[in-house]
């Protein structure tokens, strides 16, 4: 039962009380749990992704990230070793590393890049951004998903795939088993899209920079951008990536609007003296500064290319080990209980933002 409660979720379980100081049979821990299992498990596995990208470049390395953590946790003789002693790394590799992850995808984009785009493509981002957000919410709560499915599947398809994730899921502090189904949803949607996109462009008469644009608006992670625009010629990559990051900048708008909310129901939930039942979360955490920082720093033109190459490359790896972490606590026989619904809700979302970018496309070309 202890196993279970594990993989439950990132909260302890109302069915494993922990035992009383001193109680018989339960002496009391003079330590945590290491951590040093789960991060090493972590790190073999971001060094298997590597390798899978430099064989196969076009799976990028974040997706075979978070399939080669899925397969850990089904694989017998490692399976043991995910639900027990790698646990407590492996989460922590999915919260923290990941937060330092998001604050380094800030050094991506710079505010001259931005404002190059136009104020229409700015605004058909936005558009695109509300829309695939506002309809996958809705959609996925009339599903009837679980906890905090709905939203962080809304927010990895409208901004930036596992990054958006897992920035919101910690100002939610949502179940662990929520977030490692959105990551995987999200992740197998964005790959497909690698392969389905490309194959599209010439029968919708697209150009190469309007394929790049529709590219950046409507796929999730920034990996899978520079992978399916990379297939056309000429402008298509830059417009893709310069679209993309567009989206990753809303990600700090989202998280404090998300963070809002949290506060707003947490001063709902007071006790009789009226105090305040639950500690309100800062109106924008810390990681999300971190991001905005980074972002302003990139915009004086003062940071060397170099630096920005190694910085970009941290965070790669910081991101693949936060999804190996993730992709770990995804357990299949439990996702098939809810596999219909979760697949409905990623088909029609996936649908919502290819067809709202490439609508945002022809009326800003």
């Amino acid at each position: 039962m202890a196993l279970l409660s594990v993989r439950g979720g990132g909260r302890p379980s109302a069915e494993a009380p922990p035992s009383a100081p001193g109680s018989a049979g339960s002496p009391p821990s003079s330590s945590p749990p290491s951590r040093l299992p789960g991060l090493a498990l972590a790190v073999a596995g971001v060094a298997v992704a590597e390798a899978v990208h430099l064989v196969l470049p076009g799976v990028p390395m974040l997706t075979a990230a978070v399939v080669l953590g899925i397969a850990a946790a089904h694989v017998p003789g490692i399976r043991t070793l995910v639900c027990g002693a790698a646990r407590p790394g492996l989460s922590m590799a999915g919260k923290r590393l990941m937060r330092i992850g998001v604050v380094l995808l800030g050094l991506k984009l710079s505010l001259g890049d931005v404002l190059g785009l136009g104020w229409a493509t700015v605004a058909m981002v936005c558009a695109v951004v509300a829309v695939t957000f506002g309809g996958t919410l809705w959609l996925g709560r009339r599903l009837g998903l679980s906890g905090d499915q709905p939203l962080l599947i809304a927010t990895g398809y409208s901004i930036c795939g596992a990054s958006a994730i897992g920035a919101v899921s910690e100002v939610r502090d949502s179940e662990e088993r929520d977030v490692a189904t959105s990551v995987a949803l999200v992740t197998l949607c964005g790959t497909l899209a690698i392969a389905v996109l490309p194959l599209l462009q010439h029968p919708l008469g697209l150009t190469d920079a309007e394929f790049g644009r529709w590219v950046g608006a409507g796929v999730h992670d920034v990996g899978q951008v520079v992978a399916t625009a990379g297939t056309a010629d000429g402008p298509a990559l830059g417009e893709a990536v310069l679209v993309k990051l567009m989206r990753v900048l809303l990600l700090a708008p989202l998280v404090a609007a998300v963070v809002l909310s949290v506060r707003r129901r947490a001063g709902a939930r007071t006790d009789g003296a009226g105090r305040v039942g639950a500690k309100r979360p800062p109106l924008v955490p810390l990681f999300v500064l971190g991001f905005v920082a980074m972002m302003a720093v990139r915009s004086t033109g003062w940071v060397p290319d170099p630096a920005l190459d190694v910085a970009g490359t941290v965070k790669e790896l910081l991101l693949a080990t936060a999804l190996f972490g993730l992709g770990s606590a995804v357990h299949l026989p439990t996702l098939a209980r809810t596999g219909g619904r979760v697949a409905a809700l990623g088909l029609c979302a996936w649908t919502v933002i290819a067809g709202a970018s490439y609508g945002g496309v022809l009326l800003t070309a």
